[in-house]
């Protein structure tokens, strides 16, 4: 995966950093917490979820604002500035043609909020593990009170340098984590904002209702959910779901708010994301012409569709140019392409690995 960072200035002032990477139909990913945009390349969280996206598609992704390499101090973190950041990004990367949306916990109210108020830019909007209404517009005190009680966590143990306060924070999102996963994901707290910033953003989220904008949605929509999720209840998805004319709701067996890779639920997403974006067909023309392939002329097609020059390939696989050369001839003739570039889309769009 290769990216390169770049950088906007919002309406306010606010310097907001953002990334597109691999090629297809654009996919924009509304921005959520927690994410870096350098270390989620190598994150064993979410470096699986870029890789999936970059495979697919012209995948936009932002840090928000407080976070990641985006500037963490700012004044205003309402809902209303997150969907102008959004905007402001989609209109930098100029995608072409209508963008699917995505919107992940958080994200999903920015991306309605994006899709009623652009329906002319929005062609599909993903929704997973999202938002319906924050803490302070639900029937729940109990649960208000565990908001409060974490609230006061954060306030007090977020810079700490035991661990063990941001470890219960993040074990909350990933309950199946390994040791791996929940370290990295506690560093990454440290690693991409503040304590104060971080209840700001925490405060933030508890306002959010978007009830009122689910009747006003007019593309076709994709609600999935881990079934116990512990950070977003199913409840708030079901609500979506229900409130937004004609979308499809989709329950993944998890109770990991972030789908871990090693997860069948993980599988279960990809199938139901590339069959909704209409990518899965391509998927599955591709898979029969890749079986053609013997063992050697996959791991070519891995290393061309990585974006090596024949002479890396032959470097890295220990062959001459002449062979490289000879070997892409009758991959193209098997794949039916007639170039590198198309080679590189059908392996892309297929999902293709080297066996």
């Amino acid at each position: 995966m290769r990216q390169s960072i770049r950088y906007l200035t919002t309406s306010d002032g606010v310097q907001l950093a953002w990334t597109a990477s691999g090629s297809g139909p654009a996919l924009v990913r509304a921005a959520n917490w927690l994410t870096h945009l350098q270390y989620d390349l190598e994150s064993p969280v979410w470096r699986h979820w870029v890789r999936f996206f970059d495979r697919h598609f012209s995948f936009i992704r932002y840090d928000e604002r407080g976070c990641g390499m985006t500037q963490w101090q700012v004044e205003d973190v309402s809902m209303p500035r997150w969907c102008e950041d959004l905007e402001a990004v989609v209109d930098a990367a100029a995608p072409q043609g209508p963008l699917t949306l995505l919107g992940i916990s958080q994200g999903a109210p920015t991306a309605i909020a994006y899709a009623v108020r652009n329906p002319g830019r929005v062609s599909k909007l993903i929704l997973y593990g999202g938002l319906c209404t924050g803490w302070n517009h639900r029937a729940d005190p109990a649960g208000l009170r565990v908001f409060e009680a974490i609230i006061e966590l954060v306030r007090d143990g977020w810079g700490s340098d035991n661990p063990h306060f941001r470890q219960f924070f993040v074990s909350r999102f990933v309950p199946d984590a390994n040791p791996e996963q929940l370290e990295w994901l506690t560093e990454l707290c440290r690693r991409t904002t503040s304590a104060d910033v971080a209840v700001h953003l925490l405060r933030a989220r508890a306002d959010v209702d978007v009830r009122d904008l689910l009747p006003q949605v007019r593309v076709p929509t994709l609600v999935v959910h881990a079934a116990r999720d512990e950070i977003v209840p199913i409840e708030q998805s079901r609500q979506l779901a229900s409130g937004i004319p004609g979308a499809e709701f989709v329950q993944v067996d998890s109770r990991n708010h972030i789908v871990l890779e090693t997860e069948p639920a993980w599988r279960q997403f990809k199938d139901v994301v590339l069959e909704f974006t209409g990518i899965g067909s391509k998927v599955a023309a591709a898979d029969g012409r890749f079986a053609a392939l013997s063992p050697r002329e996959r791991e070519v097609l891995a290393a061309l569709a990585s974006g090596r020059s024949n002479a890396e390939i032959g470097v890295g696989l220990h062959i001459s140019d002449k062979t490289v050369r000879n070997m892409l001839t009758r991959i193209f003739e098997k794949l039916g392409v007639r170039s590198r570039a198309q080679a590189m889309v059908v392996a892309r769009d297929g999902g293709f690995t080297a066996a």
